[in-house]
This record gives structure tokens, C-alpha cells and sequence, in this order.
């Protein structure tokens, strides 16, 4: 087994300037198993994938006593602290099954005044070609002159070029590798198969109380995946204490999110997906 421990300087000054982290092989010793889980959680949806559309689960991590789990591992614990603080917020995850090409976006550029950050299991294979996830270095950081500018253009036009053309890194990763990238920063995938895998957990800085509104704005958004509270059942029920830490301020703050979704039911017919 892999292990992280804390993150150096060198790691914590390469995220703040290029805006992600790559962990190869760090959870080789059990990738079997998650994969398992991942499976099992999607049959018991009774869900199925059409290989056209790309299919999400929201809270998905939270479903199972075994993913939920991974929040006390101290491979995910270690990298969530270093990078967000050892008072961490977790906000759950989701489970996909992708499809072909993804286009140039942050997930939430001008909208989080916290660090936030995504881990990031691909389940099958992926290279520069076939779906890998690919950053452009630095555009995480807004209010800077290079992520401004790039946020006005990939919204807009492309430089005369198709995405697969827009200089950036491809990391190609394999089961078992973790991928780690701040939430505002550029990222897309191209030439990927019609059901590539990959589940995700999402981590913030605490916020700090003069920002609580901004919070519960996040979570309001978040209603529109129909979800009355932001973490799942498993992950409430198997709690540890530590655990439980990282879930407190989220748990105090999104009450409200089950009103939202009684009004979004009112003219949205199924959850957003995505």
C-alpha cells in the first residue's frame, strides 16, 4: 500500500500555482474493490447507461459503507488536509459513466470563495487520446489576467481550434491512480470510449462565518440534483467521530435544501444530471 502522508511544500506550491496533483498507483491495493462497489451501487439504482448520454449519481460515494469508508483513509484523509486544512468540509460525490468528448469548463469558476478541490478514480484506462482528463496549468486562478482570460474565450470561441487542439496536459491514468485539481481550473477529455468509469469526492476549506451565506447558497444549487440533505445515508449511519468532523458544518447549513427541491419540482420534471 501507498502511502501519502502529509503533502510536501513542493507538492502544496505546485496545486496553488498549476491547479492539480496526480497520485499514481496510491489506491493499487484495493482498486478491485471499488470497482465492485462502484458496479453494485449502479444496479441497485436501477439505472442503466444507453451509452449515448453520460449517466451520473449524485451522492454517490455516500451510498456505500465501503466508499464512505474512504473518507477516514488516511490517503484521502492526508491530501484533503494538507491542501484544505485539517477542518475540511466534505460535500459528497458523484459515480459516472462518461461519454465521448467532454468540452473546456470549470466546474464553478466565480463561484467558490473557499478552496474547493475534486478527487477524481478513473476505473478504466485513459490516455491523452481516450478520454484522460486534461487540465490547462494555472487557470484555476481567477481574478488573475491568464484564468480571466481564459474563462472569457472557452466560454465563447476556441482560438479557431477544436478543443483537442488547446494546449494543456493529458493525465493519462490507469485503476488505482487518484487525481486531484482544483475546482475552478479548465479541464476537459477527449476521444473517450462511450462508458468510461470514474467516481468523484469533493472537499473544501471550512468556511469561515462571514462566508455561511455563501454556503448555503452553494447548497441550494446543489437541490438541483433532488437531494434533501447533501450527504447520503451510509456515509451518516458508519460515521466516525473524526468523520463526522468533516461533516459537521455542511450538516448545520443544509436544512434548508429539501424546500428547494419541493419548489424546483414545481417546473423541473427529473434532477439535473450533472
Amino acid at each position: 500500500m501507498k502511502t501519502v502522508q502529509k503533502l510536501s511544500q513542493h507538492q502544496l506550491d505546485f496545486f496553488d500555482t498549476f491547479g492539480y496533483l496526480a497520485f499514481p498507483g496510491l489506491f493499487n491495493d484495493c482498486i478491485n474493490k471499488i470497482i465492485e462497489e462502484f458496479e453494485d451501487i449502479w444496479v441497485k439504482s436501477g439505472r442503466t447507461h444507453d451509452k449515448i448520454n453520460r449517466s451520473a449519481l449524485i451522492q454517490f460515494p455516500d451510498q456505500s459503507k465501503y466508499l464512505s469508508s474512504l473518507l477516514d483513509d488516511h490517503r484521502i484523509h492526508d491530501i484533503a488536509s494538507s491542501i484544505c486544512g485539517e477542518d475540511f468540509n466534505y460535500f459528497t460525490g458523484s459515480g459516472n459513466y462518461y461519454v465521448g468528448d467532454t468540452s473546456w469548463h470549470s466546474d464553478g469558476y466565480n463561484q467558490r470563495p473557499v478552496k474547493s478541490i475534486k478527487l477524481a478514480f478513473y476505473l478504466d484506462p485513459v490516455t491523452k487520446n481516450s478520454g484522460a482528463l486534461r487540465v490547462i496549468p494555472g487557470s484555476h486562478r481567477n481574478k488573475e489576467s491568464f484564468g480571466d482570460l481564459l474563462e472569457s474565450h472557452l466560454t465563447s470561441d476556441i482560438f479557431g481550434m477544436t478543443g483537442d487542439q488547446i494546449p494543456a496536459v493529458a493525465l493519462e491514468s490507469n485503476p488505482g491512480d487518484v487525481l486531484v485539481f482544483n475546482h475552478r481550473i479548465k479541464h476537459s477529455s477527449w476521444g473517450g470510449s462511450d462508458a468510461r468509469r470514474m467516481f468523484t469526492m469533493n472537499f473544501t476549506e471550512r468556511y469561515p462565518n462571514h462566508l455561511i451565506a455563501d454556503l448555503k447558497d452553494f447548497l441550494s444549487g446543489e437541490a438541483r440534483f433532488f437531494l434533501d440533505r447533501m450527504h447520503g445515508t451510509e456515509m451518516i449511519k458508519t460515521a466516525t467521530l473524526e468523520r463526522m468532523h468533516h461533516l459537521e458544518q455542511v450538516r448545520e447549513n443544509d436544512t434548508h435544501m429539501a424546500d428547494v427541491v419541493k419548489e424546483l419540482k414545481k417546473t423541473m420534471k427529473e434532477p439535473a444530471n450533472g
